[in-house]
């Protein structure tokens, strides 16, 4: 149930973000596409240009949202005062929507000109997007506790222990096939190498090729199918730990390096756009309010 929900709320808000920038696109796109001197002529100016009713509250919500999404997750991570408040990861989860919906906002609010500063701002919140993708997929490769919290080796190996008194406890596997199926989770490819695309495609395969065998392995035993399907569910993610644990070293001095990229982009776009905000106040423009 809980997978389910999670599945759910992750689609919804990658749905919302994509509907967002294509409705906002198809709305305004006989403006969007209209060199500068041109649009001052299109029926839509006063409305979609960056001080317009519309431009100009698209700015102020996107800018909104990103400065919420920092600022929220910043708090929940480092303020030990709220480290009971929710899972990390939930919050890993919303900051990553909130700042992808945000800069979406932005660029409609730039209606798709940008020059001096503001560009300086605007790519380094691209940069910013592009390594917080990256920077979740790291992530993903170390393993966390539920609260957020990165497993030492000693806790996965602790894991990898738990996994065969799971098999003989919980699904009564005698120890002749309990060790069978550890030593087809612990295999590995024959040819060691590093991570480039041919070996990922490799790892795929010899993947597949050991859920087979373990599939094989579970039906000469005559498992029920509700019981397979969960052995199965429990295999995927042993044989998955097993390659978080292979990699964990190079995995965490990459989030490392990743921090020291993804943290300087995000406070120069911070920086740049609150001078934005205070030049444009001082020049008088204003919203609805």
């Amino acid at each position: 149930m809980r997978q389910t929900w999670r599945l759910v709320s992750r689609t919804t808000m990658v749905l919302i973000v994509v509907f967002t920038f294509f409705f906002l696109l198809l709305e305004g796109y006989s403006y969007y596409r209209l060199g500068i001197e041109d649009r001052f002529y299109h029926a839509q100016h006063q409305l979609l240009k960056p001080s317009g009713l519309l431009g100009h509250g698209l700015g102020i919500i996107g800018s909104s949202l990103i400065v919420i999404g920092v600022c929220m997750y910043m708090i929940r991570k480092r303020v030990r005062r709220f480290s009971r408040i929710g899972v990390l990861k939930y919050w890993l989860e919303f900051h990553i929507f909130l700042c992808s919906l945000g800069p979406v906002l932005v660029l409609f609010h730039t209606a798709f000109k940008f020059g001096g500063i503001v560009s300086v701002s605007f790519w380094c919140m691209v940069a910013v997007v592009v390594s917080g993708i990256i920077g979740r997929y790291i992530y993903l490769q170390i393993p966390h506790t539920i609260e957020g919290r990165e497993m030492s080796l000693a806790e996965l190996e602790m894991k990898k222990a738990h996994f065969k008194v799971l098999l003989q406890e919980k699904y009564q596997l005698n120890s002749p096939l309990a060790d069978e199926i550890l030593q087809a989770v612990k295999a590995r490819p024959s040819r060691p190498g590093g991570e480039s695309i041919s070996r990922f495609v490799e790892k795929l395969l010899f993947q597949h090729k050991l859920l087979q065998r373990v599939r094989m392995l579970l039906r000469t035993n005559h498992f029920e199918p509700q019981t397979r399907k969960e052995l199965l569910r429990l295999i995927r993610y042993e044989i998955s730990l097993n390659r978080k644990i292979d990699r964990l070293v190079t995995m965490q001095n990459l989030f490392r390096y990743w921090h020291v990229a993804h943290l300087p982009f995000a406070l120069v776009m911070l920086l740049i756009m609150l001078i934005h905000i205070g030049v444009a106040l001082a020049f008088g423009y204003r919203w609805i309010f």
